[in-house]
């Protein structure tokens, strides 16, 4: 169990400046809401699809506030869990907020261990300081290296001490689990840089490596008008993407893992699509309802395939052109072609996509068509793969696949026997 201490913040302004190729740099404020299924029915425009996917607006707190609501989480959860442990994250860079080394102090005053959530570094003047951390209960960093090369982190993640970064990341890794992350930009960190990158990590016994595709469009994920971020770089393909991780992970004693794809080492995301594992599709229930799956281009050849076995004649799945679901929006389904629509669509649960749009869009053929949402999420890619066992990820398969298939069962119609 992990209590988040959630810091706030905001990006690029929290950060000492956005990285260059930063998701959210170049962002323009949304002039109407994307909509999803937690707006109101009537309604498109809520928290989540407004202020929420621009991570806008959102001051650092006070250390009391953060600690007044770890101890409120505490309270409510008093048996406390073996492995229970805070996690330090927010909006902004953790390494970049001012009351660090106060929150820190006072969280190891509870004798609880301590996860330094998502930084870069940038905000880290002294390398030193991670000896400090070390000693007042951080045990797990997750820590953007980019590049283990001092020039590239100054460049491309205009770091003003990439060298004391790069110090701290050495010592965190050498005294806890470092977890380092690195978005790959080909012709930039991938090569001769990301070997570099690795040998160091090796060196220094960092335990894991998530490399992360980099998006530079709107396909590719980049829905806040705000492509491309970086003029002229074309990114890797997916399968591309996917075999640099297996090669990464196959020359070096790191966890090395993937998003969107992929995890090698215990073969996330979707591994109840491959063939050696059939035998647990077994354990879904029957699928008696009548449904078009829509969902990414990454994700649908392995809906596809699992769908292939367990219901062929009652589900289908189509694609749409982006790569990641949880980022479809309306403008995603406007170019579909609606002939093999069955009149019952599911939806990714997380899609920035509101029921009425969706209704509307997907109706214009003259056929009228119900909407409904599945679960959030149907695998789990790299990002958190690489804390989970294979039977952790079987496990969260078959209870997202059953959801959906109860959602197929009741909002789909019925075959005729």
């Amino acid at each position: 169990m992990q209590v988040i201490a959630d810091l706030g913040g905001t990006p690029g302004k929290d950060c000492r400046g956005f990285c260059k190729f930063c998701y959210f740099r170049k962002v323009k404020p949304l002039t109407e809401a994307l909509g999803c299924q937690h707006c109101p029915p009537n309604n498109v425009g809520c928290q989540r699809c407004l202020e929420g996917v621009q991570e806008s607006g959102k001051e650092f707190q006070q250390p009391f506030a953060v600690l007044n609501e770890v101890q409120m989480t505490l309270m409510m959860n008093p048996i406390r869990d073996a492995k229970l442990k805070v996690n330090i994250s927010g909006g902004g860079d953790v390494s970049c907020y001012p009351y660090l080394e106060e929150l820190i102090s006072n969280l190891y005053q509870w004798q609880l261990p301590i996860h330094l959530g998502y930084t870069s570094g940038k905000g880290i003047d002294d390398g030193d300081i991670a000896t400090q951390f070390l000693n007042q209960g951080v045990d797990e960093v997750t820590y953007t290296i980019f590049a283990a090369d001092a020039k590239l982190r100054k460049e491309w993640m205009l770091d003003p001490s990439p060298e004391e970064s790069l110090k701290a990341a050495q010592l965190f890794a050498e005294g806890a689990d470092l977890h380092a992350a690195a978005v790959i930009i080909p012709g930039v960190n991938d090569g001769a840089a990301l070997q570099n990158t690795c040998e160091k990590l090796e060196e220094w016994g960092a335990k894991a490596l998530m490399m992360m595709r980099f998006a530079n469009s709107y396909d590719q994920g980049l829905i806040l008008g705000n492509e491309p971020v970086v003029e002229g770089i074309i990114p890797h393909e997916p399968l591309e993407f996917e075999e640099l991780v297996k090669e990464i992970n196959s020359e070096y004693n790191l966890r090395v893992t993937g998003t969107p794809l992929s995890d090698p080492t215990i073969g996330a995301p979707f591994i109840l699509a491959k063939d050696e594992y059939e035998e647990f599709l077994g354990i879904l229930p029957q699928v008696t309802g009548e449904a078009t799956i829509l969902t990414s281009k990454i994700a649908a050849p392995f809906l596809k395939k699992i769908f292939n076995k367990i219901a062929p004649d009652n589900v289908n799945v189509l694609p749409t052109k982006k790569d990641i679901a949880c980022l479809m929006t309306k403008q995603d389904l406007e170019v579909l072609d609606l002939e093999d629509v069955k009149e019952t669509v599911i939806l990714p649960g997380r899609a920035f996509i509101h029921q009425l749009d969706a209704e509307r869009i997907l109706s214009e053929d003259g056929v009228s068509r119900f909407i409904a949402y599945g679960p959030d999420t149907l695998s789990v890619d790299g990002e958190l793969s690489s804390g989970m066992s294979e039977e952790d990820v079987i496990e969260s398969e078959l209870e997202s696949f059953i959801d959906l298939i109860h959602a197929i069962n009741f909002f789909g119609m019925k075959k005729a026997f």
